[in-house]
Parts: structure tokens; C-alpha cells; sequence
């Protein structure tokens, strides 16, 4: 391989890194260590409102629970009345 074409791939694949590298550095430092207030409001509105959703489930499920349990003693005293 002709030195110069060598030379000239390894400047192109060298300034690549160099410049994504310095890209990403960027990106990095300039990033908030903490989300700002308005985003954590959000987040904690968020989790209060999975938290509802959780508990609201949970009582359905019972509910359904408690339904099933009727249901199946209705029938089971309906089969031994026949």
C-alpha cells in the first residue's frame, strides 16, 4: 500500500475518534447532575399516580375475589338442593 494512502486513511479514522470523542465530552459535561425541579415534580406526580392506580387494582381484585366466592357458593349450594 502507497504510504501517502495510508497516511491519509489513518489522519481520516484517527480525526474521526478525535472529533466523536470530543462530541460525546461535550454531551457529558453538559449535562444537569440532577433533573431540575419541574421534571422531578413530575416524576413524584408520576409515582404518586402508579401508586393510586396499584392500590385502586389491588381493591378490584379483592372485590372480584369476593364475588368469585358468592358465585361459587351459590352454585355449590344450588347442586346440593337438586
Amino acid at each position: 500500500m502507497d504510504p501517502a494512502v495510508f497516511l491519509v486513511a489513518l489522519v481520516t479514522v484517527v480525526g474521526t475518534a478525535a472529533v466523536t470523542i470530543v462530541k460525546v465530552a461535550r454531551l457529558w459535561t453538559g449535562r444537569p447532575e440532577s433533573p431540575s425541579a419541574d421534571v422531578t415534580a413530575r416524576l413524584e406526580a408520576l409515582e404518586r399516580g402508579v401508586r393510586d392506580l396499584q392500590q385502586e387494582q389491588a381493591d378490584t381484585q379483592e372485590r372480584l375475589d369476593f364475588a368469585e366466592r358468592l358465585l361459587s357458593k351459590a352454585r355449590d349450594e344450588r347442586q346440593l338442593g337438586s
